[in-house]
C-alpha cells in the first residue's frame, strides 16, 4: 500500500502492453484477406504493425520498470523495518534466537518476497490484461469457436489450488532449511579458531552437507510439483487447438468464416499461451512467498522489546543513589527466579562490586539496570524512582558499560570510539584515547585512527580492544558505569594498563563493577556477595573478612576471584593510587622483558 502510486502507474503502461498484443493478432485477417491476394493498404498494416510494437515495448519497459522500483522500495522498507523491529528486542530474545537464522529472515525470506512483487505480481497484471484482450478478439471474432476454446479452462482450476498449496507447505521447510544452513555457516565462520585448533573442519564440513542435502532434497520437490504445471498446460492448450481445428474447418466450408479471420483467431489462440502459461506459475510463486512472508511477520508479530511505560518521564541527573528492593526475577514464567529478594543501596558516586561464584546470578543482577530485562518482582529506584517510570532512552543515555567481552565493529577506530557520539571531534577522540592508554598504540599502525580494525577488532590484541571500550565508555562520560569483568581476560601487563584506565572512567562515577581481580574488589566502596541468587552479605573487603563464617572470607581463602600469581600482585596496584605508577610499573617489566631479565 505505501507504494501503491507506482503500481497504479504501471497500470497504463500494462494496459497499452495488452492492447498491442491484442492488435497485433487482429491485424492478420486484414493481411491475410487484403493485403496478399490484393496489396491493398499495405503502407497502413506495416505502418501499423511497426507502431503497434513500438507501444508493445513501452508498454513492456515501463510496467516491468515501475513493478520492480515498487518491488525493491518494499524489500528496503521491509528489510529495515525487520531489522528495527528484532534490534529492538529484549536480551532474552537474542539468547533464544541463532544469528544466522535471523539474518535468513532479513535476507533469504525477504528476496522471496522481492521476487513475488516485481516478477509474478508484475506478470499477474501484465499478462491478465493481455489475456484479456486475447479473448476480447476471441470472441469478437467468432463466439461459438471462442467456447469451444475455453471449455478446457475450469478443468486446471482445481490442479492449480491443491498444488498451490503444496507448494506453500514445501516451500516453508525449504526456508526454514536454508536458515539451518545460515546458522550453520557463521557458526563455523566466527568460530573458526576453534574448529581449526580442534581439527573439526571435516566435522563441520559433514554437518554442512547433510543440512545442504536436506535443503536440496525439499527444493527438488518444490521443483517437481512446480514441473507438474507446464505439461498440464501443454496438455489443455493442444485439445484447445485441436477443437478451435475441427471447428473453424467446418465453419470455412460452410461459409461462415473467412480464412484469414480462422488464422487471426488461432493467431490470438496462440498467443495466448505465453500469457496463460505464465499465470499457471504465478499461483506456485505467490504461495512460496507467502511462506516466507508468514516467517516475516511471524517475527514482526514477537514483541519482547522493553517498552516504555504510559506516562514515563525522562530521568532526572543522578542525585542520591541506587536502590534495589526486594528484587527478584526469572526469565520465564516457568522457569527457577535467577535473583531472589535482592536488596541493596548504592550511593551516588560509589563503585560497588558483584562477587560470587559462577552462576550466582551477578550478570543478570547489572543486566537489570539498564533494563536489558525488567524485574518480574521487586523494584530497582534510582533517587526513589521506579527504572519503569522513566524514558529508556533517558535511562540508558546515562549508562556506560565496559564488558569482558569486547563489541567492536567493522570499521575504523575512530568511528568505534565514537560509537557512544557519532557527532564527536576528533580532538575528543584523541582525548579519551590517551586517557584510556590506547592512543600510544594507535599513533604506530599504519593509518593511526582511521586504521580498520576488523570484524570484531581481531586486528588488535585483547588488551588493546578493551581500552577502545574503555575510550569509548569516556566519550559518554555516563554517570552510571557497568563494567563486567572488564579485566578478567588480560594479561598482566595489559592489566595494569587497562586497571589505570579504568581507575581514571570510575572517577566520580556510580559503578556496578563484577570483579575477579582484588585489585578492583580492594578498592570498591562496597562488596555485594552473591550465593544462589540471594544477596548473603555486603561491605567492605576489611568488614567481610572479619566477619566469622563470612562467605566472601571462604571465596577469599579458595581464590575463587583470581589466581595466586595475582593476589600476589596485588600489593604493587593497591598500594599506590597515583595514576602514573601501574604504567610505570607495566614499563618497567616490559623492559626486563626486552634485556632478558626474569
Amino acid at each position: 500500500m505505501p507504494h501503491r502510486a507506482r503500481v497504479l502507474a504501471a497500470l497504463p503502461a500494462m494496459v497499452l502492453y495488452a492492447l498491442a498484443s491484442g492488435g497485433l493478432a487482429y491485424l492478420i485477417q486484414p493481411i491475410l484477406d487484403e493485403v496478399l491476394p490484393q496489396g491493398d493498404r499495405v503502407g497502413l498494416i506495416c505502418g501499423a504493425i511497426v507502431g503497434l510494437f513500438l507501444a508493445k515495448g513501452v508498454g513492456s519497459y515501463f510496467s516491468v520498470y515501475l513493478m520492480a522500483d515498487a518491488s525493491q522500495r518494499l524489500v528496503r522498507d521491509l528489510r529495515t523495518e525487520l531489522f528495527a523491529h528484532i534490534l529492538g528486542q529484549s536480551t532474552a530474545f537474542f539468547g533464544g534466537r541463532a544469528t544466522g537464522r535471523l539474518l535468513s529472515r532479513l535476507t533469504n525470506d525477504v528476496s522471496r518476497v522481492q521476487q513475488v512483487v516485481s516478477e509474478t505480481c508484475g506478470d499477474l497484471l501484465r499478462e491478465s490484461f493481455a489475456l484479456i484482450a486475447f479473448a476480447a478478439l476471441l470472441l469478437y471474432r467468432d463466439v461459438g469457436l471462442a467456447l469451444v476454446c475455453m471449455t478446457g479452462a475450469p478443468l486446471v482450476v482445481y490442479p492449480l489450488v491443491r498444488l498451490g498449496q503444496r507448494v506453500r507447505r514445501t516451500t516453508r521447510r525449504s526456508q526454514e532449511q536454508l536458515e539451518h544452513l545460515s546458522h550453520l555457516t557463521v557458526e563455523a565462520f566466527t568460530g573458526h579458531r576453534i574448529v581449526q585448533a580442534f581439527q573439526a573442519e571435516a566435522f563441520e564440513r559433514r554437518k554442512f552437507h547433510r543440512a545442504s542435502e536436506r535443503l536440496y532434497r525439499t527444493n527438488m520437490k518444490v521443483t517437481s510439483t512446480m514441473s507438474v504445471l507446464p505439461p498440464l498446460m501443454e496438455v489443455l492448450g493442444g485439445l484447445g487447438i485441436a477443437g478451435v481445428l475441427w471447428y473453424g474447418s467446418r465453419q470455412i466450408a460452410a461459409a461462415d468464416l473467412s480464412a484469414g479471420e480462422f488464422v487471426s483467431f488461432l493467431m490470438a489462440l496462440l498467443l495466448m499461451y505465453g500469457p496463460v502459461k505464465k499465470l499457471s506459475r504465478v499461483n506456485a510463486n505467490i504461495q512460496q512467498a507467502l511462506a516466507a512472508a508468514e516467517r516475516i511477520f511471524e517475527t514482526l508479530d514477537t514483541h519482547t522489546e522493553t517498552a516504555d511505560r504510559q506516562g514515563a518521564r525522562v530521568l532526572a541527573p543522578l542525585g542520591t543513589g541506587i536502590e534495589f528492593r526486594d528484587v527478584t526475577f526469572q526469565y520465564h514464567d516457568d522457569a527457577e527466579p535467577v535473583l531472589r529478594g535482592i536488596s541493596f543501596t548504592v550511593q551516588a558516586g560509589q563503585v560497588a562490586a558483584v562477587v560470587g561464584l559462577s552462576g550466582a546470578g551477578k550478570t543478570t543482577l547489572v543486566n537489570l539496570v539498564p533494563r536489558f530485562h525488567d524485574v518480574t518482582g521487586g523494584a530497582i529506584l534510582i533517587d526513589g524512582v521506579d527504572l519503569r517510570d522513566v524514558t529508556l532512552r533517558s535511562l540508558r543515555g546515562t549508562i556506560g558499560m565496559v564488558t569482558q567481552d569486547t563489541i567492536l565493529f567493522d570499521a575504523s577506530i575512530a568511528d568505534n570510539i565514537a560509537y557512544a557520539d557519532q557527532a564527536a571531534s576528533r580532538e575528543s577522540i584523541e582525548a579519551v584515547a590517551r586517557a584510556a592508554h590506547a592512543h600510544e598504540f594507535i599513533v604506530e599502525l599504519p593509518q593511526g585512527y582511521d586504521t580498520p580494525i576488523g570484524e570484531r577488532g581481531q586486528r588488535l590484541s585483547g588488551g588493546q580492544r578493551q581500552r577502545l571500550t574503555i575510550a569509548r565508555a569516556l566519550l559518554k562520560n555516563s554517570p552510571i558505569l557497568i563494567l563486567d569483568e572488564a579485566t578478567s581476560a588480560l594479561d598482566a601487563e595489559s592489566e595494569l594498563l587497562v586497571q589505570d584506565a579504568l581507575r581514571k572512567l570510575l572517577l566520580n562515577r556510580t559503578a556496578f563493577v563484577i570483579a575477579h581481580r582484588l585489585s578492583t574488589i580492594h578498592r570498591a566502596d562496597a562488596i555485594i556477595v552473591l550465593d544462589g541468587g540471594r544477596v548473603v552479605e555486603v561491605g567492605r573487603h576489611a568488614e567481610l573478612l572479619a566477619r566469622p563464617d563470612s562467605t566472601y572470607a571462604r571465596l577469599y581463602a579458595s581464590q575463587a576471584f583470581e589466581s595466586g600469581t595475582d593476589r600476589e600482585a596485588t600489593p604493587e596496584v593497591e598500594g599506590d593510587d597515583l595514576p602514573g605508577a601501574p604504567i610505570a610499573a607495566a614499563k618497567s617489566r616490559a623492559g626486563r622483558a626486552a634485556s632478558g631479565t626474569s
